[in-house]
């Protein structure tokens, strides 16, 4: 409560207005409590521009610059708790999970509540720049953030037993179903521009993948290159 009350501030951003976006979520469908409280403790105006801060509490995708935007807080919510289902009784049932597309930081921030270690990436400098401001501001440690698009992380050998994609592949590379551990799952929105599936991939085998299609989101489309 005490780490709460010193990130909270006033207002908009109170522990009040925080468990109102928790009722909402609930409503929606999120049933683990911990990602209900992981929601409530994490102060999203943290990685919001001041001007946008009075909004950071509703259930809103919001512009966080370069044409990018911190997720909705139901498909964060949605995202984490799909990877972690399987594992109800574990405090940090993730042992190492990879985000491609860290934008501020927010999904890294919650994800590292169930993560011994969180790898993120992310192609657009100033972003990656802000995002390693805002998770050292919350003391956030058991993240990595990487400035890079995905293209050279190829070679890596790095296995994940959770991969989210933060952003939108026409159709999810294959070398990042290569590095999933056997079990691991990964969630994704695939598609382009005017459709996408959030879509859940898990490896049952080697070289074999169960795949469920869970919904229709709108996600910013996952784009090579990276931008100093």
């Amino acid at each position: 409560m005490l780490e709460i009350e010193k990130t909270q501030g006033l207002g908009m951003t109170s522990l009040r207005t925080r468990q109102r976006l928790v009722e909402r979520l609930t409503e929606k469908g999120i049933k683990d409590v911990r990602i209900l409280e992981a929601m409530r403790d994490t102060p999203r105006h943290l990685f919001l521009d001041e001007a946008l801060s009075s909004r950071a509490y509703e259930d809103l995708a919001l512009p966080i610059g370069y044409q990018q935007t911190i997720s909705q807080p139901y498909i964060v919510a949605k995202m984490t708790e799909i990877l972690i289902e399987d594992k109800k009784l574990e405090v940090q049932p993730i042992e190492k999970a990879l985000e491609i597309g860290t934008g501020c930081g927010y999904q890294a921030a919650i994800l590292s509540k169930f993560s011994k270690t969180v790898h993120t990436l992310e192609r657009i400098k100033a972003l990656h720049d802000k995002a390693v401001i805002n998770l050292k501001k919350l003391k956030i440690r058991n993240v990595k953030l990487i400035f890079d698009d995905g293209s050279e992380f190829q070679g890596r050998s790095d296995k994940y037993d959770a991969i989210l994609f933060a952003a939108a592949p026409l159709e999810v590379p294959s070398y990042f179903l290569d590095k999933l551990s056997m079990g691991g799952r990964l969630i994704a929105p695939v598609g382009g521009k005017d459709r996408q599936n959030l879509t859940l991939i898990q490896k049952i085998g080697k070289d074999k993948y169960e795949t469920k299609i869970l919904d229709q989101v709108l996600f910013v489309p996952l784009l090579e290159g990276k931008i100093e």
